[in-house]
């Protein structure tokens, strides 16, 4: 019944005012959703404001009471799962106001989330690490499971675990946010000193904590072979790609094209219609040295 009531036409009153909220606006593929969206949102003359909670949902959830009750026309969650915000989701859309996703997930009230599909890029990274360790190896992994995108690679992971009995995870560790480059890069620090030459490979959920793993190998352990692959296609991570460093890997979200869908599902909700689907997958690539024609020989 909730979900139905985010399909209501919007008032052309506050046809023009969209709230963005996130708690992730440092983390470079979230930034790039939230200019995009801004920018394209921006073009069609719509108001829109942009709310950063910097990692805190208690927050958010308040932001998120602040902004249904001053009638605006969309809610649009970055990076964020609905769900842990589910009675404000829910109260947005009994007032008739669209509430969208992006890079997150679909709860009671969503109209539509617009995402990646996450566990098949949990798989795609995981396969590439597996075979580019050629399937045996002790590796590191990295993840935050608040996300619910970066849970379903967690989940796809234990997957590839499971058909590939010599690939061993023997650390693990739970990246904090905001500031996962130096979280994870202060976690791997420990690793090195605990499993030094044993770590043949690091498993990060996405690109932040795998050039924070990168950065403690160069650091402490400049000799180290691990290999190290990551998600988003985060330009830094890509330059380290170039440069024949350990990460040698990173599964390309489409973060734009998630923005610019977004853009075009709540046009055609402000005009009655209904969303292409309650969730929209965008394509993803794998960037490596032979993508990127890389030679480190």
């Amino acid at each position: 019944m909730l979900a139905g009531l985010t399909m209501l036409q919007l008032s052309a009153a506050h046809a023009e005012d969209v709230a963005v909220l996130t708690p992730y606006l440092s983390s470079v593929a979230t930034n790039e959703m939230v200019e995009t969206f801004t920018s394209e949102a921006g073009a069609k003359g719509w108001t829109v404001n942009v709310v950063d909670t910097r990692g805190d949902f208690q927050q958010l959830a308040s932001r998120v009471e602040d902004v249904t009750n001053a009638g605006v026309s969309a809610i649009v969650l970055v990076s964020v799962d609905p769900n842990q915000i589910g009675d404000q989701v829910a109260a947005a859309a009994a007032k008739g106001i669209s509430v969208v996703a992006l890079d997150g997930a679909l709860a009671d009230g969503v109209s539509v989330n617009i995402t990646t599909d996450n566990f098949r890029l949990g798989t795609i990274l995981s396969d590439y690490l597996f075979e580019a360790l050629g399937g045996e190896g002790d590796i590191v992994k990295f993840f935050h499971s608040a996300h619910p995108g970066v849970r379903q690679r967690e989940l796809a992971l234990d997957e590839a675990l499971g058909k590939n009995d010599g690939i061993k995870v023997i650390a693990e560790h739970y990246v904090q946010v905001p500031g996962p480059i130096d979280n994870a890069r202060q976690a791997m620090e420990t690793f090195v000193r605990q499993y030094s030459a044993d770590i043949d490979g690091v498993w990060a959920a996405w690109d932040e904590p795998a050039i924070g793993a990168l950065l403690a190998i160069q650091s402490d352990l400049p000799d180290s072979a691990a290999l190290i692959a990551g998600i988003d296609g985060n330009p830094q991570a890509v330059d380290l790609i170039r440069q024949c460093t350990n990460l040698i890997a990173t599964v390309r979200q489409d973060f734009a094209g998630i923005a610019s869908k977004a853009v075009e599902q709540i046009g055609a909700i402000m005009e009655g219609q209904q969303p292409a689907e309650r969730e929209i997958f965008v394509d993803a690539t794998v960037i490596d040295r032979a993508s990127l024609g890389v030679s480190c020989e």
